[in-house]
């Protein structure tokens, strides 16, 4: 057995960091009694070191010679008393939550647990888990980035594709290594993104993390991946040669095409689960701590509804959030973040939610991540947890109820026409205030999490059997429609009508205020066959199928991402309001009924309402220096066909119709007065000319 020599080292910063001569290792603990580093060799061989040294509560000590490539891990020793909150098992091995990259995942087995399995969580497991356990591994994180820089595309410019980053290349055959972080990047699926129009790609976690025990016993994967193992590991089941700098290349490659990635990041809970589930990190390193728990410490506040809630009002789980954050920017250069369950890292000490709580705060100041794209998903299924408009600039957040109330307008539910109107305009309600921009509301039809855009106009009822919970997993509304038969049809009229549909949404989605963002395969018809929460379907059901590819919709969405990047009316900053110009007198927004008059307060109310008109011109308040351009009519009619009374263009000029879903070839017509909207279609008209 090799010796080693183990000296003082430091305390900052945290994790097994490589000097060029050796490597110091430090760990936060604030509750044990000693801390053990254990070295692995080659052949799987076990040294075990106490670290020398505790400043604060970190750890730390120092061995020269060790190398990147170096296998470790940690045992915790302290008092093993659930009643008190403390969970020590120094029988377990404990993967370092700073590591950079780990050897692969836990192979699940009753020695992962810190309790006896059959007997009480009280009762301590002897058991040694190494045999279980994946490693930690020493990096070097340099990288030779060469001239990368950071896209920086203007939030008011984004288009946003949610992808997960096996599902988008499992099932392509012109990349190599499909289903990993290098396939993403690869020449066939820069280009395609770049024709589409992506202007950022954010991948559904890709951190790495942890199958459920429930999902193994019943051959099942977490495909999703929102149960983290490591903050600062990428996913090792995404690299083909077990490199980190996989990663970096894959970024490196996005940013050459000028794309930007943000990642899909998970700091409201862990996979340790609650008191039942199994000691890998943090429970063993300092459960107290890293977790919030209730009045009786045995058990875990649950706010995520996965079994624990990390307890962020703790400065050094606050800490290793933010060094996590840094990371990923400083050392992987990735451009943003979209936070799962938000809400509860706004959760403060009583549990309520705090836009000034110290996540937010410590995010805000952060010089490294005031330059990087935020996104907050607001809500977990805490007391007060939904909380749409409530978090504070810079972020931006997932906007549900733009993608129901645009479902229930296209579905025909009555008295939708008000809803439609607020998310067509960045549901200011919502948004406008704090001096936060109309771009706050990031827009969605779909994502990961429900129907793909294909099955929300083929399914009235979610079909979930294969996710082996008898249908109870899942949403239970939709806002669906099958248009006439459940599932695929070779009916002509109902595939027709659902083309349509999908043309209206899309065209609704790229017209509206606020930030657009698509589910992967949405433009190509990709179905999960009705499956509305697949998070473990790791196979055909959840991998896009290219092969099926509709090109005819995935052309008319290109145009329309292509038509909204053209139109700078479409991706305002500020909120409309009907506001009158000072440039001109005239409103910035009208809302107009097919006989030509405004709509009135008696119009907004007449639940039969099906179509409604708006008139755009740049926001009241717009500077001189902005983009600007003359007016759009847009027209949203799920009714019957009907004429409809355009505005008086101004003296030599006249209204373009650039849009009609019902026939998507239709362009160049000019229009004066009047002219018939086809049934269940979107039409856009553009001012044309010069007074």
């Amino acid at each position: 057995m090799k010796r080693f020599q183990m000296t003082a080292g430091r305390a900052a910063p945290v994790g097994a960091t490589f000097d060029g001569d050796g490597v110091n290792f430090a760990v936060f603990s604030q509750n044990a009694s000693r801390m053990e580093l254990c070295l692995f060799d080659e052949n799987g061989t076990e040294t075990r070191i106490d670290l020398p040294e505790r400043n604060g509560d970190v750890w730390h000590g120092y061995i020269s010679g060790l190398t990147p490539g170096t296998k470790y891990g940690y045992r915790a020793h302290g008092a093993y008393a659930p009643e008190e909150g403390h969970r020590f098992n120094p029988a377990k091995l404990l993967m370092d939550p700073y590591a950079k990259q780990l050897t692969g995942h836990p192979a699940w087995h009753d020695a992962l647990m810190g309790y006896t399995v059959g007997k009480s969580d009280l009762v301590i497991d002897p058991r040694d888990s190494a045999p279980y356990m994946p490693r930690s591994v020493v990096v070097d994180p340099s990288f030779s980035w060469g001239r990368d820089l950071p896209p920086q595309v203007p939030v008011r410019q984004s288009v946003i594709y949610e992808a997960h980053v096996k599902g988008l290349t499992a099932m392509r055959r012109d990349v190599r290594d499909p289903g990993t972080f290098m396939a993403m990047a690869s020449d066939p699926m820069l280009d395609y993104l770049t024709d589409l129009g992506i202007t950022a790609i954010e991948l559904l976690p890709a951190q790495a993390f942890l199958t459920d025990r429930f999902l193994h016993e019943k051959k099942l994967t977490n495909y999703w991946g929102y149960q983290t193992l490591g903050f600062f590991a990428p996913e090792p089941r995404y690299m083909a040669r077990q490199e980190i700098a996989e990663f970096q290349q894959m970024v490196a490659r996005f940013h050459g095409a000028g794309i930007e990635v943000i990642m899909d990041v998970v700091y409201n809970h862990t996979c340790e689960g609650n008191e039942l589930g199994p000691t890998l990190s943090f429970r063993g390193l300092d459960n107290a701590s890293y977790y919030r728990l209730e009045d009786n410490p045995r058990h875990y506040v649950n706010d995520t509804g996965c079994g624990n809630t990390l307890n962020v009002d703790h400065p050094m789980v606050l800490r290793m959030i933010m060094d996590s954050l840094r990371y990923w920017v400083e050392v992987m250069h990735v451009d943003g973040f979209r936070f799962d369950l938000c809400s509860t890292l706004g959760r403060a000490g009583t549990g309520g939610f705090d836009q000034g709580a110290a996540f937010f705060d410590a995010v805000r100041q952060d010089p490294v991540l005031t330059g990087v794209k935020l996104i907050a998903e607001p809500w977990d299924i805490g007391p007060g947890g939904y909380q749409l408009g409530g978090f504070p600039p810079p972020f931006l957040e997932w906007n549900d109820k733009f993608r129901d109330r645009v479902r229930m307008f296209w579905r025909g539910d009555e008295g939708s026409v008000p809803g439609l109107a607020d998310r067509l305009t960045g549901s200011a309600l919502q948004f406008d205030h704090s001096g936060r921009p109309a771009t706050a509301s990031v827009n969605l039809l779909t994502a990961h999490d429900g129907f793909t855009l294909q099955d929300t106009v083929s399914y009235n009822e979610k079909h979930n059997d294969a996710n082996g919970e008898d249908g109870r997993d899942g949403h239970g509304e939709n806002y669906s429609d099958n248009l006439g038969v459940e599932g695929p049809t070779k009916d002509a009229e109902i595939k027709t009508a659902r083309a349509r549909r999908k043309r209206n949404m899309m065209a609704t989605l790229m017209l509206s205020q606020g930030t657009p963002m698509l589910l992967a395969g949405d433009e190509i018809g990709n179905s999960q066959g009705g499956n509305n929460n697949a998070y473990a379907q790791d196979n055909e059901t959840s991998w896009i199928d290219w092969s099926k590819a509709d090109e005819d919709f995935h052309a008319f969405t290109r145009d329309m991402i292509a038509f909204r990047r053209e139109h700078p009316l479409l991706r305002q900053k500020l909120f409309l309001h009907s506001r009158e110009r000072s440039v001109d007198g005239r409103e910035d927004l009208f809302w107009w009924q097919s006989n030509g008059k405004p709509m009135t307060q008696a119009a907004w109310d007449d639940a039969s309402q099906d179509a409604i008109a708006m008139e755009l011109r740049m926001a009241s308040g717009t500077p001189e220096y902005a983009e600007t351009e003359q007016a759009i009519f847009a027209v949203f009619n799920r009714g019957d066909a009907r004429d409809w009374k355009l505005p008086p263009p101004p003296k030599g000029m006249s209204w373009d119709w650039r849009i009609d879903t019902a026939d998507p070839d239709r362009v160049g017509e000019l229009v004066f007065d009047a002219v018939t909207i086809p049934a269940d279609s979107v039409a856009v008209f553009v001012l044309w000319g010069s007074e």
